[in-house]
């Protein structure tokens, strides 16, 4: 009885560790971040277009999914324009058009759910014929419930808390495990980590309708659960659910008797079922987002094994080992014990170096980003780690802690005090949008066509200078009345002249498109304040030349 107590007592220090590091999660617990950019889009964001287009394309910097009627395309009289259901194909969405369409600026507005899982939500303007008051529709935005928004990171810790009391331990017990001493303490504790997998699991599950739909927790509906069950996500954390349970069959003779009961097939069932489900953490999260996605997911998978088999191993040396193993017993456990973790410890460095690598990849993004910062914050954690690791080690070459564990359980105490808050800001750090995203955006945001309108009392003419670089560029030219209706243009000349650096006019080729509407392709030798005039000849006595001056870098 006394030591059933003294079990009990253990597991509950062993779950106060891992909840400090939730009390950590939740302090850090920042408004969740789309992980996919918009990088383009046809008809460009802002642009004029002479004729209604029959559809609307977005592209974005990963592959996304589709919500249902969460992507609309308003007119300028405030009616719908799109018609149909949307499609997508990777990393690009397209939008039927009605026919008829009218003159004006359109609103665009979109809530997709990129590949790591996150809603993404934006809008984006065009016009046909002339630029309009935009819309009066409210543009879209993430919105995350605020409840919505805590749970999932405590929901997360508390399946990367179920992952370390179960694969540690399970492999403590199977191979290091002394034969006298009862296993029903560690039977607790990692039955409590197929619950705590299993539990945050389904409240993963639920928490993805409110969080992706923009919805308070209880304000979403049965066919909204069932999007979701049917969606990557979905079907993944079903997978993660089927393997938690078919593992916790396989591990009833292992955690009952005083061992021998399992069989080696079993054993070898559970490294497969592990394996599969390590790899459904990576499969719900940045990895696959990645440019190189099958790296990322393999190596998160080798982080999250090798940090759960480490910190798992420490629960069950504080928690049971060193307090009930006799000196014969440490002797032969802690220096294979003291291997493993130094192979976990290698590993965890190599995947968290490739990790950051790929993610992060300059020094801008990993000193001036939250996810930048969060991993500084990390690293700085793990290497006090490493320094108390590396004392127990010390100490278990010295076989001192044979005789008297105690200085090796308060190191092992520390390590595992530090490691729980690393979960905890891991768990923050997978809702943060990686560095690269963030330049992805900023590039898509960062346009190099040159639009201008130029106007005289004869007619208003748009030109559109693309890419406006060194090199080839295309030139659109649309010519309208002073009312803003397509004027016919008979005749098209145009010239480009960059007078700082002595370049003569440059006779740019046109080619009529329509009546109002030219195309031409010129090669700009050098970066400058360019010059270029318009000729627009639209009747035989009739002509207006414009100028007009755009920056080519």
């Amino acid at each position: 009885m006394e030591r059933l107590v003294t079990d009990r007592r253990r597991v509950l220090a062993v779950l106060a560790g891992l909840l400090l590091g939730l009390f950590g999660t939740l302090l850090a617990a920042a408004p969740a971040s789309a992980h996919a950019a918009l990088v383009g889009s046809d008809p460009g964001n802002g642009t004029i277009v002479p004729d209604a287009p029959n559809k609307v394309t977005l592209t974005f910097s990963e592959s996304v999914q589709l919500l249902s009627d969460k992507i609309r395309v308003i007119s300028p009289d405030g009616s719908r324009a799109d018609q149909g259901e949307p499609s997508v194909t990777g990393t690009q969405v397209t939008i039927p058009l009605r026919t008829g369409a009218g003159r004006g600026t359109y609103l665009v507005s979109y809530r997709v759910i990129s590949a790591d899982s996150h809603p993404v939500a934006g809008t984006i303007t065009f016009s046909v014929g002339a630029a309009s008051t935009p819309p009066s529709a409210a543009e879209e935005e993430v919105r995350v419930d605020p409840v919505v928004r805590t749970l999932i990171p405590i929901a997360k810790y508390l399946g990367y808390a179920g992952l370390v009391l179960l694969v540690g331990p399970v492999l403590v017990l199977a191979l290091l495990w002394p034969q006298r001493l009862d296993r029903r303490g560690p039977g607790r504790l990692i039955w409590t980590g197929i619950g705590l997998v299993a539990g945050s699991t389904l409240l993963g599950l639920w928490l993805q309708a409110p969080y992706t739909l923009g919805t308070g927790l209880f304000d979403v509906g049965l066919g909204d659960v069932r999007d979701v069950l049917g969606s990557t996500f979905g079907a993944v954390m079903l997978v993660r659910l089927g393997v938690v349970i078919a593992a916790a069959f396989l591990l009833r003779p292992l955690l009952v008797g005083t061992g021998g009961g399992e069989s080696k097939l079993d054993l070898a069932l559970l490294g497969v079922l592990g394996v599969a489900a390590l790899a459904t953490w990576p499969l719900t999260g940045h990895p696959t987002a990645s440019p190189v996605a099958g790296v990322s997911v393999v190596i998160d998978a080798l982080h999250l094994a090798a940090v759960a088999v480490w910190l798992g191993g420490l629960v069950m040396l504080f928690g049971f080992l060193l307090p009930r193993a006799n000196g014969r017993e440490l002797g032969a456990i802690l220096p294979i014990w003291s291997r493993w973790a130094a192979a976990a410890v290698g590993a965890l460095i190599f995947a968290g170096v490739v990790q950051a690598l790929i993610e992060v990849s300059t020094l801008d993004g990993l000193i001036n980003t939250t996810y930048g910062r969060l991993i500084l914050v990390k690293v700085g954690l793990a290497a006090v780690v490493l320094g108390v690791a590396a004392y127990s080690r010390k100490l278990v070459k010295s076989r001192a802690a044979e005789e008297s564990p105690g200085p090796l359980r308060r190191i092992v105490l520390a390590e595992l005090a530090i490691t729980a808050v690393v979960l905890g800001v891991t768990s923050v750090l997978v809702q943060i949008a990686p560095p690269r995203t963030a330049e992805a955006a900023e590039t898509a945001a960062t346009t190099t066509t040159v639009t201008q309108t130029l106007t005289s009392n004869k007619m208003s003419l748009q030109v559109d200078i693309f890419p406006a670089k060194v090199g080839n560029n295309s030139i659109h030219l649309y010519a309208y009345t002073p009312d803003n209706k397509p004027l016919p243009v008979i005749e098209w000349k145009a010239t480009a002249t960059l007078a700082a650096k002595g370049i003569e006019p440059i006779e740019i080729p046109l080619l009529r498109i329509t009546d109002f509407h030219a195309i031409g392709d010129i090669a700009l030798p050098a970066a400058g304040e360019w010059t270029f005039k318009f000729t627009a000849r639209t009747t035989e006595i009739d002509q207006s030349t414009l100028t007009m001056t755009a920056n080519i870098s």
